[in-house]
């Protein structure tokens, strides 16, 4: 058997004052509205994205369950 292929994406927030990322094995990226990361992931993991409209709340908008694939690849500097 064949070991995960890791990807190197990359995801920018031009919608929602705030993003998370949320990956398969819990850890979170917080990205705040008109910037971007770079992150490692997994071919075959989904990873969920949620909307904060209000930082001082728990609240958390799904916005969409992606498959890691398919975000963007990093784009060289």
């Amino acid at each position: 058997m064949k070991p995960a292929k890791q990807l190197r994406k990359q995801y920018v927030n031009e919608k929602y004052p705030v993003v998370i990322l949320r990956f398969e094995d819990g850890h979170e990226i917080h990205i705040p509205k008109g910037e971007g990361r770079v992150f490692d992931c997994w071919f075959g993991e989904k990873v969920i994205i949620l909307a904060v409209w209000d930082p001082t709340s728990s609240d958390r908008e799904l916005v969409e369950r992606r498959p890691a694939d398919a975000f963007d690849n990093e784009k060289p500097a």
